[in-house]
């Protein structure tokens, strides 16, 4: 839990935003989604109370008609995680679906099928957006991504040369090495502040990154204090598909 004082430094950022005549932006992507729960009702309605854009990463290969009918609001958009989140990789590598370890028309072929998926269940929600599972995919595969249908990819980072957009996710709140719930609230705002400055400079907007299935109060907290402070002092929350067709 942070004090109020460790919320200083975004509304000292956010205020310089506003004194420059400029509008901090935000985008939020989470991930993992494959059917409705508890969890992501409870994301729904906490974005939906601060009106705040959210694209939901589906794995296709576990999904259907359940959680298309659930997904109601508008706020709401999804994007391709992968085909199965299957991990490829051999003991001792980081985890990988969309590595070197399969021919690439094998890989090709599932993620086709996957965006094909999205959009049939999904319709006009369906951005064509890739997700690569664990944030990883081999940099010979780029370039076949634009020819089966992909228009942007979404990792985790700075952004990457790729031939087609890249809108990345750059803070992330799960401490995936420590307690797999949230992160310190005093170190996620020191990070989404510094992400600010950067954009500031013409840098990449915050892309707030979060896994409503891992979320414990202490993450449902941080979000609901974010959207507080961001809808109070001035910044804006722009979907993903904002962000796509900015790019054209």
């Amino acid at each position: 839990m942070t004090t109020d004082v460790a919320w200083l430094p975004l509304r000292q950022e956010l205020a310089r935003w506003r004194h420059a005549g400029r509008t901090a932006e935000f985008w939020l992507r989470d991930d993992d989604a494959i059917e409705p729960t508890p969890a992501l009702g409870r994301l729904l309605r906490l974005t939906g109370e601060f009106a705040v854009p959210v694209t939901l990463a589906i794995i296709p290969a576990y999904t259907g008609e359940a959680l298309a009918s659930s997904l109601e609001a508008a706020h709401t958009s999804v994007a391709v995680h992968g085909w199965s989140h299957r991990n490829h990789a051999v003991d001792g590598e980081k985890k990988q679906e969309l590595g070197p370890h399969r021919p690439g028309d094998v890989v090709f072929e599932e993620l086709s099928r996957g965006l094909t998926q999205v959009r049939r269940l999904h319709g006009q929600r369906a951005l064509p957006m890739l997700v690569p599972p664990w944030n990883r995919i081999e940099s010979g595969l780029l370039a076949g991504l634009g020819s089966i249908g992909f228009k942007a990819l979404s990792a985790f980072g700075p952004p990457r040369n790729a031939p087609i957009l890249v809108i990345n996710s750059n803070v992330d709140i799960i401490d995936w090495h420590g307690t797999r719930g949230c992160r310190d609230h005093t170190m996620l705002v020191r990070e989404v502040t510094a992400q600010l400055g950067r954009a500031f400079d013409g840098g990449d907007p915050v892309g707030l990154l979060t896994h409503h299935l891992l979320h414990d109060e202490a993450a449902w907290s941080f979000l609901q204090r974010l959207f507080e402070t961001t809808a109070r002092q001035g910044g804006k929350w722009r979907s993903a598909k904002e962000l796509l067709e900015g790019s054209d």
